[in-house]
């Protein structure tokens, strides 16, 4: 593990934001959905593909708040282009279990 400075980290982006929208992934390599989040008034909706189909199903992830690193640069994912990250941490099976607010947050909120 490599040391970063504060500097470092606060140019990550992260921010709160809201899933509106979750469809099937077909074309994906692994199983994935495609992830439209509402990320607030400054910076609006996003899109991302998200390996994350083993521990949630597309109607329990809508209306669900998540954290999200928004200032990568677009990423081209087979015929998709993914615009943010969410965040999650690995299971034993690699399966991702979502970071998360532990309580509503508004959409956009910057993780402090």
């Amino acid at each position: 593990m490599s040391v970063i400075s504060w500097q470092e980290f606060q140019n990550v982006d992260l921010r709160v934001g809201t899933i509106v929208a979750v469809e099937d992934f077909p074309e994906a390599r692994k199983p994935a959905y495609k992830v439209s989040v509402d990320f607030g008034s400054e910076i609006g909706f996003k899109r991302t593909s998200a390996q994350i189909t083993v521990n949630y199903s597309k109607s329990q992830l809508l209306g669900r708040q998540i954290i999200g690193v928004v200032n990568f640069p677009a990423k081209q994912i087979g015929p998709f282009q993914s615009e943010f990250l969410i965040v999650g941490f690995h299971k034993e099976d690699e399966s991702v279990v979502l970071a998360v607010p532990d309580s509503s947050v508004p959409n956009g909120t910057k993780l402090a």
